[in-house]
């Protein structure tokens, strides 16, 4: 099952690396000032975080190619600085690719489990549960989520300011990427808790909206409700496609994708019931 699972998870990852992108120019992009000195970069549907120090630009994630290039422009513009590190959230290639154009002079930062390249980028600084560094006048909190959506995923929070930057595992008042990948949710939902348990009060998610800490919560409790909904239904007997009628989660009806994701969302959850084998054998 374990294996099934993982090979769901490969074979959705390269489908979602497959999609086509948006050429340069057509791109939809954005600066935004979330905390002094901290900044969110948008290219389309995906966002990185730049803080700038005294000693120069600190960035993570740089996307794709032409999002880094974009990246390191803008960062010109905040700074006569270099980027001195650049951290990766997970290496998952729609947040990790083009790291190059970045990495350059720089101190590249993954979590253990990250390939020992990363789209050409070899990474000078792995480390295992946490690592925290001090830079210019800001401090930088890097914590391993453990496993569940990918095997290598981090969370980043940056001080004074407090702010979190947290890819994919959560992101405020929205759904979960369509039928979640074919990961292990309960482990994704041991990612939220460890999220939980971090220290910040502005949450900078690498999709979506920012929000602050108690979303992490509130996209636990979601989790944990459509388990049970969708369990509950599996061991009536119920088929997916009942559930799908069924399973409303009318409590999140605002959020981002509940119109075009929560039938693929109650679609993986039964998925990852049955192969996990915690649907009761009539």
């Amino acid at each position: 099952m374990k294996k099934l699972l993982s090979s769901v998870a490969v074979a959705t990852l390269l489908l979602m690396q497959a999609q086509p992108t948006l050429a340069q120019a057509d791109a939809k992009r954005s600066v935004t000032e979330i905390a002094p000195d901290v900044y969110r970069l948008q290219n389309n549907f995906h966002y990185s975080m730049v803080v700038i120090t005294g000693e120069g630009a600190v960035v993570t994630d740089p996307i794709n190619a032409d999002a880094a290039a974009w990246i390191k422009t803008e960062v010109a513009k905040l700074t006569d600085k270099p980027v001195t590190h650049l951290i990766y959230s997970h290496s998952h290639g729609d947040h990790a690719s083009g790291g190059a154009v970045l990495a350059d002079n720089a101190t590249v930062i993954t979590q253990t489990n990250a390939p020992d390249q990363i789209d050409g980028v070899k990474p000078t600084l792995r480390f295992d549960e946490s690592h925290e560094f001090v830079h210019g006048d800001k401090t930088f909190e890097l914590t391993w989520l453990g496993p569940g959506h990918g095997e290598d995923l981090i969370a980043v929070v940056v001080r004074p300011a407090n702010v979190a930057f947290i890819t994919d595992a959560a992101s405020p008042k929205r759904l979960p990427w369509r039928n979640m990948g074919g990961a292990n949710i309960d482990n994704w939902t041991n990612q939220i808790r460890k999220i939980e348990s971090l220290d910040f009060d502005i949450f900078a998610p690498a999709h979506g909206n920012v929000g602050v800490k108690a979303d992490a919560t509130d996209a636990r409790v979601y989790m944990e409700q459509l388990k049970a909904e969708v369990l509950e239904g599996l061991t009536a007997g119920k088929s997916v496609d009942d559930l799908k009628k069924e399973v409303t989660m009318n409590d999140y009806k605002d959020w981002g994708n509940y119109e075009n994701w929560l039938g693929l969302n109650i679609e993986g959850m039964a998925s990852f019931l049955m192969f996990s084998g915690q649907v009761p054998a009539k």
